[in-house]
């Protein structure tokens, strides 16, 4: 047995005779990690980095032959990619197979934080969809809108709320994806912590957990819809056995996702019913402990009432957003606490709905302030897909952007004689923010939050 791991999980998994235990000991006891990372399509086009090869079951997803900083890379804060851990990627796949992003869909991704899944879902999902990305703690919910402010995307709306607030949307989503909270045995190489907070009755623990976030929230997805369930977790109480009780309430049958048995993950079937699961471990694949299982709504769900709300008449100047944006029309502007903010105009009335229920952190995205009839730009616009691509801008050196991201006085030579005003920083011809060219100086607008402070 292994001098670290808990002996009793291991032992549970080597009940199953084509469970390699010498193996799965040796690879927690070399501690060599596979880094990936996952592209912004509507950013980046090519791995910046050198690649050890394509995450089979992901689109636009490699792996790295070594482990950048990347918080020394620009590119990382321009929200050019997404660093994660390949195993949970296979969401992707999964979207795919079940052609989940040929049309718009309404998509709740439950547990959100810390982003990783929902900038996928972002990706993934057809560009035309809702994205709800809820996270319960307060703590954690601003790096959740962080990550989603770097991925550019009008489409989404950040939640702070208990699961159990979503029993007021019954029959809302097409699709929930609820990576539970769980023992985290699956991150046993990556989280050496992990090890000692470990242990039976914590496994019990969640998977009680996990059920009531589950009985709490489930209304909210209609009939027909898909449950993505997943864990960091290897025991079958807070995995299979959780995919055996929803089908056992009746709701749900499972949902077999055809895989390449190349790709080294584990295809399983639960006890009680024969559910579907699919189990990443880290000797066999390039990826961490992880656990995923699809199930399809067939039980008759009541849907919440969408009546047809009256538009209200807007007081944001006419016209303030046509140099600053593209596709204006598509969106509706509206004010909020001094901010202007733009949201998909075709989900209009949702808003509203989900205001009426939930408490919201942040919806579509924040344009800037309006000071009288002129706008001040935030951040979120510097960073978003919506930008006018033709807007002044100046490259910068990766130094010069480090040194912009310190949020240092900026000193370029490269300014052209006539720029003035409004500028974005870029690099690599992706934007990192704002400056302002003044005659004798350019101000840094880099949000003092945001900073480097370790380079």
């Amino acid at each position: 047995m292994s001098n670290f791991l808990p002996n009793s999980l291991v032992k549970k998994l080597g009940v199953n005779p084509l469970f390699d235990t010498v193996e799965f000991i040796k690879v927690h006891e070399e501690g060599k990690r596979a880094t990936a990372i996952r592209l912004n399509p509507l950013k980046l086009k090519e791995c910046p980095f050198s690649s050890g090869g394509r995450v089979p079951w992901c689109e636009n997803a490699f792996y790295l032959n070594e482990r950048p900083v990347f918080t020394l890379d620009p590119l990382f804060h321009a929200g050019g990619y997404y660093p994660q851990d390949a195993s949970s990627m296979f969401i992707d796949y999964i979207i795919h197979e079940l052609e989940i992003g040929s049309k718009p869909v309404y998509a709740l991704d439950l547990c959100a934080a810390p982003g990783g899944k929902s900038t996928l879902l972002n990706s993934s999902l057809h560009p035309d969809s809702l994205l709800v990305a809820n996270e319960i703690i307060k703590t954690r919910v601003n790096i959740l809108q962080d990550n989603l402010t770097k991925w550019g995307n009008a489409n989404t709306v950040v939640t702070n709320n208990d699961p159990s607030a979503f029993d007021r949307l019954p029959g809302y989503f097409d699709i929930m994806v609820v990576d539970a909270p769980c023992s985290g045995s699956g991150m046993f190489r990556k989280d050496s912590d992990a090890i000692d907070e470990w242990s039976e009755a914590n496994v019990k623990l969640c998977s009680e957990r996990q059920q009531r976030i589950l009985a709490e929230s489930i209304a909210a997805l209609k009939t027909g819809g898909y449950l993505l369930y997943s864990t960091c977790s290897y025991s079958e109480e807070e995995n299979e056995d959780i995919a055996d009780w929803l089908i056992e309430t009746g709701d749900f049958e499972s949902i077999e996702i055809v895989i390449d048995d190349n790709w080294g993950i584990e295809h399983t079937k639960s006890v009680g019913h024969g559910a579907h699961g699919y189990r990443f471990y880290p000797h066999k694949l390039g990826g961490e402990g992880f656990f995923i299982t699809v199930l399809k709504k067939v039980a008759e769900q009541g849907t919440f009432n969408r009546k047809r709300i009256k538009p209200e008449k807007s007081d944001v100047p006419k016209g303030i957003l046509d140099t600053w944006m593209v596709n204006v029309d598509e969106f509706f502007p509206f004010i909020h606490h001094d901010d202007l903010y733009i949201f998909p105009k075709k989900y209009e009335n949702d808003l509203k709905y989900l205001q009426n229920v939930l408490y919201l952190k942040n919806a579509g995205i924040n344009i800037g302030k309006l000071n009288r009839k002129e706008l001040i730009p935030s951040h979120a616009l510097a960073l978003s897909n919506v930008l006018n691509p033709g807007f002044q801008s100046l490259e910068l050196s990766l130094e010069e952007a480090q040194n912009y991201l310190r949020k240092e006085n900026v000193t370029l030579d490269t300014v052209s004689s006539g720029m003035k005003g409004w500028t974005l920083a870029k690099y690599k011809g992706m934007s990192l923010g704002w400056m302002k060219l003044l005659p004798n100086r350019i101000n840094n607008y880099y949000p003092k939050e945001l900073r480097i402070v370790n380079l």
